[in-house]
């Protein structure tokens, strides 16, 4: 209940003290929203505690931009398809300093923090890990006061809201913008025309000149909105800017005047259709026109935005390089290259070399995956129909692409085919990792072994012609949301033992390591453990009425549905310690609870296939009571941000088993391991760095390496040969081939089995005992207390690695070439 607000309070609004905090939240209840204690929702309370923030945020974030004009500082901009937000009201109060005032004075009027923290929605415009590592690396850019600013696009709809009905997913609109955001401000004074179809050609300009243009077609309007990004304990205040897209015209008077109302107002829709839903990642790429208007609007308007930003200060485009980094994050920004050599050339009248080393020295490129399938490749006849000129232009820089290829290679007709932008196979297609590789100064990958394998099997061709180029940057996550948000007792008994500067530095975990074998540290850690995970069970109880015992190992994996990140692999150990639990039921054993969460592509039968397998194995072992005391399985609906924030800190065991050289990096890895869950995992991504910090005696590491896996598909893999040495698998095997899990739809999981014994693409089979021999040494580990307590305060204390901070500082060194920039305030 709302105390009432009938005080004189005349304070300030930017001062900090807690009766200025409470006049302003009270302020925008009542002025901004019109509200008072009694007709006041739940969201309104978010929403005025949010606008008092801001209040607070505005000062420092003009000061940020003033200081970055003045300057006429190097700037980074980030150009990414997705930004997994999450919830920003905390993250922002910490990174303020000031969650304990606001803390104190939320509850001065009666409301509870944690309540209207709550009540905020998860901003909607991401997938999983690319769009979460984007959110984190603007939180770095800003605690680093590097100057930048992320661009993206302003998804009406994000990723579905998934359901789980009878055992199987079912997606729900995401309508994240349906209530006031309040972190948005729109900028309509910043709109940029972006155009798509017409003709491109030589026509004469006001001179009489021939001069290749682009005319005709359609014509939509890009519209900007910024969310401020503040850094931890910095005046900085970075700014993340979204576009969406609006018709040029609102309807059509002809079509209005003749009674057309649908034909009038159609154009408007389908302008604006362009930023309506945010496309599922399945990692199978699928050319959709939706889609790849989606990128260029986002790169075209940014683009025309970074020009506009650079001659405020600025007269030469020579100089372009100089002052401006792009960094493209994926292929999914990569028509940004053709686009600004479209710019320079066609607008600002640079001839083709001058344009294109200007090109080449703006661009980086990261890329985030190894998987052939889902990398992009645009039909050529699609290009050619919404981007005509840019076609042009990709013709032309692969023609001097193949010109230099064969300067150096002469005679080598096959490695001109498979270097060529222009896939030449079937129907035309363009290969867009390629063209941002000849695009851009900088290749990287993410993680150790995603970068060698890119270049020695993926693009080894291009890293024998530019060696130079290519480079790694293992990825990070922040510590101010992913341990001090998400995990406040934790982060509050780390700064106990070793104070507080280690938000800023995560190397300074490392003293945790004299606590390691301390008793009393040991139970207080234990302690935090066991908190998390009541917390975790009360939120899971009153979100889907799933029952969690706190006192059983957690053992958690969560992840977007894929068949290489191997759902289906813990699907199969569960069901062979189902099958132990009943042939010994009074054996002793570790209480177990197994975790599944993630979202399929809807698109993506396979993995819905998989959940529904998942939820049937669930029902079957949750309502057995001989084995429901030893072993219970639960797949959490919706997994999101705010959960994992929940979830992560809760978890005794992360489960990172994807194939070995199929998963970039992973950065769930690192938020597990920094919230001291112990890893069980493959050689796979960044667990092979995780290892290496964190000691052999401190993760579970089984399974096929990556040269394993191509060695054993290259001598002809057969799984049956695997399923016939083991008889735990035999008969995990033979209860799916008979139905067990679909007495209901018999033959439900027959795809699934089939898969399984005749071809098995991600080797499941074949690291099917190795991964239950990895299991069997977690219980051991587990039923010593203090063995596993030391387990996992080493792995917190060996992972101040996986800071995105230091991710972000070797982006700015080695490939931005920009430093920080400390912003004053007045007084």
């Amino acid at each position: 209940m709302i105390s009432n607000p009938s005080i004189n309070w005349i304070i300030h609004h930017k001062s900090n003290n807690p009766e200025a905090i409470k006049a302003s939240i009270m302020s925008n209840l009542e002025y901004r929203l019109a509200k008072d204690q009694y007709t006041a929702t739940g969201y309104d309370l978010f929403l005025s505690t949010a606008y008092a923030v801001i209040e607070r945020l505005v000062e420092r974030w003009i000061a940020t931009q003033q200081t970055y004009h003045k300057q006429n500082a190097r700037r980074v901009y980030y150009l990414s398809m997705e930004y997994l937000l999450g919830k920003s009201l905390e993250n922002s109060l910490i990174n303020l300093g000031l969650y304990d005032i606001f803390r104190d004075a939320l509850h001065d009027l009666g409301m509870d923090i944690n309540t209207i923290t709550n009540d905020e929605i998860d901003a909607g415009l991401g997938n999983g890990g690319l769009g979460r590592l984007a959110a984190c690396f603007l939180d770095s850019m800003a605690t680093l006061g590097i100057p930048a600013q992320g661009y993206g696009i302003r998804y009406d709809y994000g990723l579905f809201h998934q359901r789980i009905v009878h055992g199987a997913q079912v997606e729900i609109a995401d309508n994240w913008l349906a209530r006031t955001c309040p972190w948005e401000i729109e900028r309509p004074e910043y709109q940029f025309k972006v155009r798509f179809g017409g003709q491109a050609g030589e026509k004469p300009d006001a001179l009489g000149r021939k001069k290749t243009t682009w005319w005709g077609g359609e014509e939509v309007i890009a519209i900007a909105y910024d969310i401020p990004i503040p850094g931890y304990r910095t005046n900085n205040v970075n700014t993340l800017r979204l576009w969406s897209a609006k018709a040029t015209e609102e309807f059509n008077f002809e079509y209005f005047n003749t009674g057309e109302y649908i034909s009038a107002c159609e154009s408007k829709f389908l302008s604006e259709n362009i930023t309506k839903v945010l496309y599922p990642n399945d990692n199978f790429f699928e050319g959709k026109e939706l889609r790849l208007k989606q990128e260029f609007l986002m790169v075209s308007a940014s683009l025309q935005d970074i020009i506009r930003r650079f001659f405020k200060h600025n007269k030469d485009l020579r100089d372009f390089p100089k002052k401006v980094a792009i960094q493209l994050n994926d292929t999914h920004p990569a028509l940004a290259i053709p686009e600004l050599m479209r710019l320079l050339i066609d607008e600002y009248e640079l001839d083709w070399q001058t344009a294109w080393d200007i090109t080449t020295k703006t661009f980086g490129y990261t890329n985030h995956t190894v998987l052939p399938e889902a990398l992009e490749e645009w039909p050529v006849s699609l290009i050619e129909k919404l981007l005509p000129r840019h076609l042009q232009i990709i013709y032309m820089i692969n023609h001097d692409l193949l010109k230099e290829i064969a300067k150096r290679y002469p005679g080598n007709n096959e490695l001109l085919r498979r270097m060529s932008i222009i896939a030449e196979e079937g129907n035309k297609r363009i290969r867009m990792a390629y063209l941002a590789i000849a695009g851009s100064h900088s290749v990287n990958g993410v993680a150790e072994l995603h970068s060698r394998l890119i270049r020695e099997q993926l693009l080894k061709d291009y890293y024998e012609l530019w060696p130079k180029k290519f480079n790694n940057k293992t990825n990070g996550v922040t510590p101010r949301r992913w341990i001090r948000a998400a995990n406040p007792a934790l982060s509050e008994l780390i700064t106990e033992a070793i104070g507080d500067g280690w938000l800023k530095d995560l190397d300074q975990l490392a003293k945790l390591e004299q606590c390691a074998d301390d008793a009393d540290f040991q139970t207080k850690w234990r302690d935090v453990k066991f908190s998390c995970k009541r917390k975790l069970a009360e939120v899971v109880w009153n979100e889907e009425w799933i029952e969690i015992h706190p006192g059983t190992m957690i053992d958690v994996h969560v992840k977007r549905m894929h068949e290489y990140k191997r759902q289906l692999l813990f699907s199969l150990y569960i069901i062979s310690k189902y099958l132990q639990i009943k042939e010994n039921p009074a054996a002793a054993r570790v209480p177990r609870t197994c975790i599944v969460g993630g979202k399929a592509a809807p698109g993506y039968d396979r993995a819905k296939l998989i959940i529904r397998f998942i939820n049937n194995i669930a029902n079957i072992i949750n309502s057995d009571p001989e084995v429901n005391a030893h072993l219970r399985v639960f797949f959490l609906p919706n997994y999101r941000v705010s959960l994992a924030e929940k979830l992560i800190p809760a978890a005794d065991l992360s489960e990172q088993i994807s194939t070995a050289g199929k998963e970039a990096s992973g950065t769930g890895n690192m938020k597990f391991a920094l919230n001291g869950a112990v890893t069980i995992g493959t050689l796979d991504g960044a667990n092979i760095e995780i290892l290496e910090e964190v000691g052999k005696d401190n993760i579970f590491i089984f399974g096929l390496t990556a040269d394993g896996v191509m060695e054993l598909k290259q001598n002809g893999y057969n799984p049956r040969q695997y399923i016939e040495k083991s008889s735990h698998l035999q008969k995990v095997m033979q209860l799916i081939e008979s139905d067990f899990f679909s007495t209901s739809e018999p033959g439900l999981f027959r795809p699934v089995y089939d898969d399984l014994v005749n071809r098995d693409e991600y080797c499941l089979m074949a690291d099917f005992d190795a991964y239950g021999a990895a299991q069997e040494n977690v219980e051991k580990a587990y039923l010593d207390k203090k063995r596993w307590a030391r387990m996992s305060i080493l792995n917190v204390a060996r992972c101040g690695k996986f800071s995105s901070d230091r991710t972000i500082r070797e982006y700015a060194k080695e490939i931005w070439q920009v430093g920080g920039i400390d912003i004053a305030l007045d007084d």
